[in-house]
């Protein structure tokens, strides 16, 4: 039997040329006259169809008026080289067979359709030139991040999704229960008795998997997490999902130093790893979407991330003279539009800042000697502003217990996560990287809810 060709081998294995071959896939479209036919087939392996010649001394019309777009084929035939435009090589079919017809009302016709209407169909979507594209790059993505830390050392773990600790932002979780929601047990006090749930007490899904990745890094020396995460922000905005992936490494025995020094390789290596592997997906992209994508992603690795204080930047942004939407002063929290100032019109290179206001910054980060300000670090990107969000961790029991009361986060949340503190509490350091704003940042996609299969965000959980 012959062996099946993924339409990626064809166009780069040379030695297929004059031989027989056999491919499948779904139809993108099919053109002609009587004398001939052109199908163009695409299986999801590359952003390119391969062009299947149907000479119609062979075939004849109700044999072709199966082949519509959309339906999928098998197809043998002989590959020659192509004299036609566009192409290198082509299928001379001998035979077909029809897997799957697709009637007329198949919603991808040959026809440009906008992104809203295709999230509409998120269902077919991964069919279409676009959203392959990013899928495939979405992919290479994630297993760079995890090429990188395996190589770097580091050990995969994976943090609880179901958590009782609602520290960080209780209002943005999404709750776990198996109580019957039309009929709530109640305690003599008329509050919940969530003795009855599931995990006797109130669960939700996790925001992030830091604080069980610190523990991992307190064992193992260095981690890493890579997993789903959920916030139930109330967020219609292109760059906030309600379910996303994170990547969370965490180091024992790493400074605010060394954490820079990580992120900043961590994502030039992800970047290069994109270009190197999906260069035909990514050129479709900035011909499509965005005329200035390679150039960007260039711009990133050939050049040193700028270092400086959060001060500095407050500093920088006030004498800049720009009427900003969000006024800036120091002890507010930037916005994007603050951070793609200081990134694409100030230093035109990346950033990073650090040394942040501690009140706008979480509970767990390490506190100057100035006791006004933390050692976190957020690293800053052109189009997106923050890409990475990170930190030294507060490593002193008694600081950190005592920043715990100063937010009124319950003991019996944080107890295990103290504990790290009291037996052989070491300096050490993590940051956080939201995948979809990294995928975004390689694809050039506008939104992100069009780097995600199938997105999740307030009144959307189709598919």
């Amino acid at each position: 039997m012959m062996k099946h060709e993924k339409i990626k081998n064809i166009f780069n294995t040379p030695e297929l040329v004059g031989q027989d071959v056999e491919v499948k896939g779904w139809v993108r479209t099919r053109r002609g006259n009587k004398q001939v036919q052109f199908v163009a087939l695409n299986d999801g392996s590359t952003i390119r169809n391969l062009q299947v010649v149907f000479d119609m001394s062979k075939f004849t019309d109700d044999d072709m008026k199966q082949i519509t777009t959309g339906s999928s084929l098998r197809v043998t035939g002989k590959l020659v080289e192509s004299m036609g435009k566009g192409q290198s090589v082509e299928v001379q079919a001998d035979e077909f067979e029809v897997y799957g017809k697709s009637p007329e009302d198949y919603p991808l016709q040959k026809k440009g359709h906008t992104l809203e209407f295709l999230r509409e169909k998120a269902h077919l979507r991964p069919r279409t030139n676009t959203f392959s594209a990013v899928m495939r790059v979405r992919s290479a993505l994630a297993f760079a991040i995890h090429k990188f830390f395996q190589e770097k050392g580091f050990f995969y773990l994976n943090t609880p999704l179901i958590t009782a600790s609602d520290c960080e932002g209780a209002g943005a979780m999404f709750q776990v229960t198996t109580l019957p929601l039309d009929n709530l047990p109640r305690t003599e006090d008329g509050k919940i008795d969530y003795s009855q749930d599931f995990f006797g007490k109130p669960t939700s899904l996790t925001v992030s998997g830091q604080l069980e990745g610190e523990l991992g890094a307190t064992a193992l020396g260095e981690i890493y997490t890579f997993g789903p995460t959920f916030r139930a922000e109330n967020s219609n905005t292109p760059r906030h999902l309600a379910e996303f992936w994170m990547v969370e490494p965490e180091m024992a025995f790493y400074d605010i130093n060394d954490n820079m020094d990580l992120a900043e390789e961590f994502i030039k290596y992800c970047i290069k790893y994109a270009l190197d592997h999906c260069r035909e997906d990514i050129e479709f992209l900035q011909q499509m979407y965005d005329k200035d994508l390679i150039e960007r992603l260039e711009f990133v690795l050939h050049n040193d991330f700028v270092r400086l204080s959060y001060g500095e930047g407050v500093k920088i942004l006030e004498a800049s003279g720009k009427k900003f939407e969000f006024p800036v002063h120091w002890g507010t929290d930037l916005q994007s539009e603050h951070e793609r100032y200081l990134v694409e019109e100030h230093f035109k290179k990346p950033v990073i800042l650090t040394d942040y206001p501690k009140e706008i910054k979480a509970f767990y980060m390490k506190q100057n000697e100035d006791g006004k300000t933390v050692r976190a670090m957020d690293v800053l990107f052109p189009k997106i502003g923050e890409i990475i969000g990170g930190s030294e961790r507060e490593a002193d029991y008694d600081k950190l217990k005592q920043r715990i009361e100063e937010l009124h986060i319950p003991d019996k949340d944080m107890w295990w996560y103290l504990d790290t503190r009291k037996y052989g509490t070491v300096p050490h350091s993590g940051f956080g990287l939201g995948f979809e704003r990294l995928v975004l940042f390689v694809t050039g996609m506008q939104n992100i809810r069009d780097v995600i299969p199938w997105p999740r965000y307030p009144k959307s959980a189709e598919f």
